[in-house]
């Protein structure tokens, strides 16, 4: 995990009311009420069909090292708005609750929990602002970068964005998030230092227009680099000057000392058509296996549209637009309470209720099962149920929609897997850390398990989360009964 993150002092990255109801909620006698709360999300990134689930592993650490320190502790007394009984209670602070996620590469959906939090109300409520900033951030790149290399149809993506993301944690967590989702690697050299994310990357145009000729500056960089020449051909003319220039120092600095040129980028123009035009060239001097990166303010509708128009282009470098996620920058991930535990350790439900039906919760200790066709191993529905329900696989199982409850489905033949892992208990790390390629890799395989439909990009099929029987039955009865 990145030591970046675990040393660094976040425990006041929250918002300001978190620590205002915190003291009042020790005031009025609540410091050890056992809560429960969620956080999910309500609408897909892009109008897309699915998301990527990413920063757990930043929760963790964040979590694990949660604590007040005596510098906290003096800003929030030089506040003088906190009770000294509440400020003693932060400088002694452990954290003490159950967490459970949904694993990091895991397709997701809005109004599942993703993240359940149980635990003393103060705890519970004060780590949202970071559980939140955790999942949304990354959750966002995660899912703009499979988007992208889906696009790409089994070419490379790598990502090109550092200079252009919101901050350097953007740029860091980004490149972590991105490689998830199914990039190559980064041009971000901390990422590969922290998290093993690959370092990709050979020059700029100022490389090239610091030597007298274009010509002299390949030539100096296939000196410096034979085993991995790729050269930028766009500073001039591509067609004209960079293409033949990288032919003639192939031909005069590679090939004569055993070596195969690795490729050449286009970073401007029409690079559909320059694509092609070059690849005559490389292929007419005889090098068939030099690849062509495209890169230059891409995403994946551009990429779509390159390649059906014929572009020859073997990989793609992509920056500001898949760092940022720019055409849409906000996962918007909530955090909400959904039950209190009573003495007995029974839960009583909470619901927040909005004309806005959107925003109407679903309340109670929950579990989220994915549940996969025996024949095809595809994804069928998920259903989110009581925390104590289990969906027999022996049975037939009837889905509905919650909000048209005639919709309705029986499935057979179905495995029925839970979603929500602990990661802590008892305010106790449970979680074993994974490999990023294994992340990576896991995050490929549950993405094959979607149908086609809902993978589109535009209009895709509405996947389908559905509530059990019985949580359907307690969400209905308490806006039946509320009393406002």
């Amino acid at each position: 995990m990145s030591k970046m993150f675990s040393q660094r002092e976040l425990t006041m990255l929250t918002d300001f009311y978190e620590i205002t109801m915190a003291n009042g909620y020790f005031l009025e006698g609540f410091k050890d009420t056992i809560c429960y709360f969620d956080m999910f999300f309500r609408k897909l990134p892009d109008n897309g069909g699915f998301a990527i689930m990413a920063g757990v592993e930043q929760l963790v650490e964040y979590l694990k090292n949660l604590h007040f320190s005596t510098e906290d502790i003096e800003y929030l007394s030089g506040r003088h708005m906190f009770s000294g009984e509440f400020l003693e209670y932060l400088r002694n602070f452990k954290f003490s609750c159950d967490v459970w996620t949904i694993p990091e590469g895991t397709p997701i959906f809005p109004g599942e929990p993703v993240v359940t939090v149980r635990g003393p109300v103060i705890q519970a409520q004060f780590i949202e602002t970071m559980v939140l900033l955790c999942i949304n951030h990354q959750s966002l790149i995660a899912t703009k970068s499979n988007r992208i290399v889906r696009a790409a149809q089994g070419r490379a993506v790598m990502e090109f964005g550092s200079r252009r993301a919101q901050g350097f944690d953007g740029a860091v967590y980004g490149a972590r998030a991105a490689y998830i989702g199914g990039c190559a690697g980064t041009a971000c050299t901390i990422s590969d230092q922290l998290f093993g994310v690959p370092a990709l990357g050979t020059m700029a145009h100022s490389w090239v227009q610091l030597f007298d000729s274009e010509y002299e500056a390949f030539k100096a960089y296939a000196k410096a680099y034979p085993n991995n020449c790729v050269l930028l051909v766009d500073t001039y003319n591509v067609l004209k000057s960079g293409v033949p220039n990288a032919i003639k120092v192939f031909n005069e600095v590679l090939v004569p000392n055993g070596y195969r040129p690795t490729g050449i980028r286009i970073d401007s123009g029409d690079i559909t058509y320059l694509s092609r035009k070059a690849r005559k060239l490389l292929d007419d001097a005889g090098f068939e296996d030099c690849q062509i990166c495209a890169s230059n303010s891409l995403d994946e509708y551009i990429i779509r549209d390159m390649l059906i128009q014929g572009a020859k282009v073997d990989s793609f470098g992509v920056g500001e637009r898949l760092i940022t996620s720019s055409s849409e920058p906000v996962f918007g991930g909530v955090y909400k309470l959904v039950g209190v535990e009573n003495p007995d350790g029974t839960v009583k439900p909470k619901i927040k209720i909005s004309e806005n039906v959107v925003k109407i919760t679903t309340p109670c200790f929950k579990n989220v099962w994915r549940l996969f066709d025996k024949e095809t191993d595809k994804a069928i529905a998920d259903v989110v149920t009581m925390h104590d329900e289990v969906i027999d696989e022996e049975q037939p199982y009837v889905l509905f929609d919650p909000n048209h409850t005639w919709k309705r489905k029986t499935v057979e033949n179905f495995h029925a897997v839970p979603l929500l892992t602990q990661i802590f208990k008892n305010g106790e790390c449970v979680y074993t850390p994974r490999a990023l390629n294994a992340i990576k890799a896991y995050c490929a395989a549950q993405v094959d398990t979607l149908w086609e439909e809902v993978t589109r990009f535009e209009n895709p099929h509405s996947y389908y989360v559905d509530l059990s029987q019985k949580l359907w039955d307690e969400k209905n009865r308490m806006l039946s009964e509320k009393n406002y």
